[in-house]
């Protein structure tokens, strides 16, 4: 997007604990951390992975300027040895992540990173910040786009969003989860995402008429003539002066109409008039367009009320996923490598349960039955173990181990593929527009029980049973 060097978005503690690694000899000391996430948002049954690209982007470019250094020198806390280590530093860690547009779930690891743990630690608030913003207006979006059942939903919010990147790259997550495009003309630029709009009221009121205005915008724009009809009366005035303009501007130049907006009132009873008068104009074919403070329990209800819409435009409430705006990512040590290079786990106990952590350099799977196609459950296993297809595999819940079920004729699939070997890219980062169609292929693996909005079916997260009794083991040691 830019060229900013944000190496040092980071929490203060990353360079602090950093510089007490490095005096204490263990700037190589290797060290796992997983970036995963606790809850839902909105209560849903899943949420849709994203931002792994700009997760990329910042790890290629970790370094440290002159400025950077001359900084944290004037911090007088730092060691000289460990700012020149920062001077010349080179990225060494593996990383591996769960690819974009994958349906997810709580527990998970998202992204796997593996290296010296000053590497490892500093990578902890940029990886969190973008995977948790993005994260989260995906999986937003998607809930609007599976309201809107199948009519297409564009995304307005720039405006709304809580700063510049949040806009663009908030688009950027809305795309992949379906919605058609954005109005924010910068991401089409630079991302690819289509660039959609026609005209808002300030255009209605410049003129001293709605008709001089419609017919204005249609003369310049009759391929692709969109109009606004509430800013003054949308059955009284906008309609007419629509059809008006339709049929004076639009038809007699060999196009189209191709839909009028409506972004207040009652737009339930509103889009229902508005299609008969369309209708019995003879433009069946013109659609009819909502905006204006929609989100997905809003789209569903209009749909119940009957409403005759054929897409919408989305802003404040997806931009900022306004009703469960925090997605809350975490990013934990779960092993540390002892003299011999050799792998212990680490855990952090809380007395809040959701807050104990997975133990252990692990790996995520995704089961699938064969016959449907559909996912049956998730497993995360240690990243040695393989999870055979060719035997029964029993699922059990690791919060309550006598939920159990065996499961037959199913295919085993990693979530996590690399990233980064020793620093050096390996994955080959698809664009936007496959990462799109990637999530709609993945979603269609998800039951209806587990997308549904109200009390979807939990989906399952479990552990292999090496994983959960080292887990427990780990508990019992640290008891007091």
């Amino acid at each position: 997007m830019d060229e900013r060097n944000l190496t040092l978005l980071m929490d203060f503690y990353e360079l602090t604990m950093g510089n007490g690694y490095f005096m204490n000899g263990l700037k190589d000391r290797e060290a796992v951390f997983d970036a995963y996430f606790r809850v839902l948002p909105d209560k849903g049954g899943f949420a849709i992975m994203a931002g792994l690209e700009q997760v990329i982007a910042y790890m290629e470019d970790l370094h440290f300027t002159e400025g950077d250094i001359a900084y944290l020198r004037s911090r007088k806390l730092f060691d000289e040895a460990f700012l020149d280590y920062l001077a010349n530093f080179e990225f060494a860690c593996d990383v591996w992540a769960i690819p974009e547009g994958t349906p997810v779930f709580p527990g998970e690891p998202l992204v796997t990173v593996r290296g010296p743990v000053i590497q490892a630690q500093m990578l902890e608030t940029m990886t969190l910040l973008l995977l948790n913003h993005q994260c989260l207006i995906a999986t937003k979006a998607n809930r609007i786009v599976r309201a809107a059942q199948g009519r297409a939903v564009m995304e307005f919010g720039s405006r709304r969003a809580q700063g510049a990147d949040a806009a663009n790259y908030g688009a950027r997550a809305a795309y992949i989860a379906g919605v058609v495009g954005s109005a924010n003309t910068l991401t089409d630029r630079t991302m690819g995402i289509p660039a959609l709009g026609t005209m808002a009221h300030s255009w209605v009121q410049l003129f001293g008429s709605e008709y001089e205005a419609f017919k204005a915008y249609a003369e310049v724009y009759p391929q692709d003539c969109t109009l606004l009809v509430d800013t003054y009366d949308v059955l009284q005035s906008g309609v007419p002066n629509a059809i008006r303009v339709f049929d004076e501007c639009v038809v007699p130049r060999g196009y189209r109409p191709k839909g009028v907006r409506i972004d207040s009132g009652d737009i339930a009873y509103l889009s229902k008039r508005v299609r008969q008068m369309l209708d019995d104009a003879g433009y069946k074919d013109c659609a009819v367009v909502a905006s204006g403070g929609l989100d997905e329990y809003i789209i569903r209800d209009l749909f119940q009320q009957g409403a005759k819409l054929d897409s919408f435009g989305v802003g404040e409430r997806l931009i900022t996923a306004k009703s469960d705006p925090v997605f809350g990512g975490v990013y934990k040590m779960v092993a540390v490598a002892d003299d011999e290079g050799n792998l212990q786990p680490r855990i952090k106990i809380s007395e809040n349960i959701d807050k104990i952590t997975t133990p252990g350099f692990k790996c995520p799977w995704r089961l699938f039955d064969r016959d449907s196609g559909k996912a049956i459950a998730d497993v995360i296993s240690l990243a040695d173990e393989q999870i055979s297809e060719d035997e029964p595999f029993t699922l059990f819940d690791p919060k309550a181990i006598w939920k159990r079920k065996v499961v037959n004729n199913f295919r085993a699939e990693r979530l996590q593929v690399p990233i980064f070997e020793k620093g050096k890219l390996v994955y080959q980062r698809p664009d936007v527009d496959d990462i799109r169609q990637y999530c709609a292929e993945k979603m269609d693996t998800l039951w209806e029980e587990v997308t549904r909005f109200e009390n979807p079916h939990k989906y399952y997260v479990d552990f292999t049973y090496d994983l959960w009794q080292l887990r427990e083991d780990m508990l019992m040691r640290h008891r007091v």
